[in-house]
């Protein structure tokens, strides 16, 4: 019959389309492994971006901190040196202060001239008591001195305020004999008091002049940035 094939030819054919297919299932393979290597390559490179930004974070968090520990060792060690200079200075203050009321009492020493800062630590006293009858506590020592002061003060007195009031020296509560030297004077039976004592004008001096002799003694403070 014509058309038909033989057995060779037909195993011709057969070998033809297994080869076909054969090669169809090759590109097809290769196609697939191709895409997957893509697809791999595109995965791989993305979670390598992730890791290595992640890693960049991690770093840049622990470089962050680290350099926050850095500023805040060395703002201790600052603050350290800062109150060890302060405490300097302080001592150096106290000293200071401790050195003049050690020398304080070498001021009664000149009669006269001790003698004319009781008249003014007196008409102070009764500038700032305003008051007709006022008691005085002097050392024992310093009794006739003061007297003659109060005359002086009084006569100072009279002449500003027009009046001159009753001052009396209160022998029986003396200032204590260790007492640089100054008064206490009073009123209203000693409710109320105006301290000139030498050791309290020393203190009332130190407050005052705290600032002007911190600037003699060290300078300006350099953390100042405004003055009066």
């Amino acid at each position: 019959m014509a058309g038909r094939l033989n057995d060779n030819e037909v195993a011709q054919e057969m070998s033809k389309m297994v080869s076909f297919i054969k090669q169809e299932a090759l590109e097809k393979a290769r196609e697939v492994k191709i895409k997957a290597d893509e697809e791999f390559n595109i995965e791989k490179a993305k979670i390598v971006r992730q890791e290595t930004v992640a890693i960049e974070a991690f770093y840049q968090k622990k470089m962050k901190q680290a350099e926050v520990q850095r500023k805040i060792a060395q703002s201790n060690h600052v603050n350290k040196c800062r109150l060890k200079v302060l405490q300097a200075r302080q001592q150096v203050l106290n000293e200071l202060l401790a050195e003049a009321r050690s020398r304080l009492v070498e001021i009664s020493n000149d009669r006269s001239k001790y003698q004319t800062l009781l008249k003014d630590l007196i008409l102070q006293s009764l500038y700032q008591l305003m008051e007709r009858e006022v008691k005085v506590n002097c050392r024992q020592k310093d009794v006739d001195l003061v007297k003659e002061a109060i005359e002086q003060a009084k006569q100072a007195y009279e002449k500003e305020v027009g009046s001159s009031p009753h001052v009396v020296i209160d022998e029986a509560n003396p200032l204590p004999e260790k007492s640089a030297g100054g008064v206490v004077v009073s009123a209203h039976e000693g409710r109320i008091r105006v301290s000139n004592t030498l050791e309290t004008r020393l203190e009332l001096l130190a407050e005052q002049m705290l600032p002007d002799i911190r600037i003699l003694l060290f300078g300006p403070s350099e953390n100042r940035k405004f003055y009066n």
